[in-house]
């Protein structure tokens, strides 16, 4: 399978770096092949000083990328225009799409974008690797459903203060309730 990767070339070279090459490595684990080069070996600098030709020919083959990928992967703690973009367009080609972020709230224009194929999720260094195994099962077939439902505050503070005590994703933990739900219903 081939990944695209993306995020902010201004916020990682300052501030999240670490965390973009986290993500590439846990992806190059799981025998993904990652297009990430355009990120992680790039600073702001050398891209403001292209020239509007060399900017047209690197869209042409950003747009190529991310048709080939099999889905794209997303850090999206520090804002970018030019990331939203590339999320828009990896939807527009029907790409599954894991948007991560690491403070804060999900991205607001995401946040609640109705699409089965966009996932946003909150991760620290102990949740990051299973959240993207669930999301290369998702993006692979393997995850029959993808099933969303609205929850109270409450509930919300719970699932994320659980999640951070087990180390695991808020998803993990339901799918582990239903199925011991399921087990104890069984016999």
């Amino acid at each position: 399978m081939i990944a695209y990767f993306t995020a902010s070339i201004a916020g990682g070279k300052k501030y999240y770096l670490k965390n973009y090459i986290k993500i590439v490595d846990i992806l190059k684990s799981k025998k993904i092949e990652v297009i990430s080069d355009h990120i992680l070996n790039v600073n702001e600098q050398k891209v403001n000083l292209q020239t509007k030709e060399e900017r047209l020919k690197f869209h042409a083959k950003l747009e190529k990328w991310i048709k080939s990928s099999d889905f794209i992967v997303v850090e999206a703690t520090f804002p970018s225009i030019s990331v939203g973009y590339e999320i828009s367009l990896a939807l527009h080609f029907d790409k599954p799409t894991l948007v991560l972020y690491s403070e804060g709230n999900a991205p607001s224009l995401l946040a609640y974008h109705q699409n089965e194929k966009l996932i946003c999720e909150k991760y620290t260094s102990f949740t990051l690797y299973d959240i993207i195994d669930d999301f290369i099962n998702f993006a692979e077939g393997k995850i029959d459903s993808r099933f969303t439902f609205f929850i109270t505050s409450e509930i919300n503070q719970f699932l994320e203060k659980i999640s951070r005590k087990r180390k695991v994703p808020k998803s993990v933990f339901l799918r582990k309730l239903i199925e011991k739900e399921m087990n104890s219903t069984r016999k």
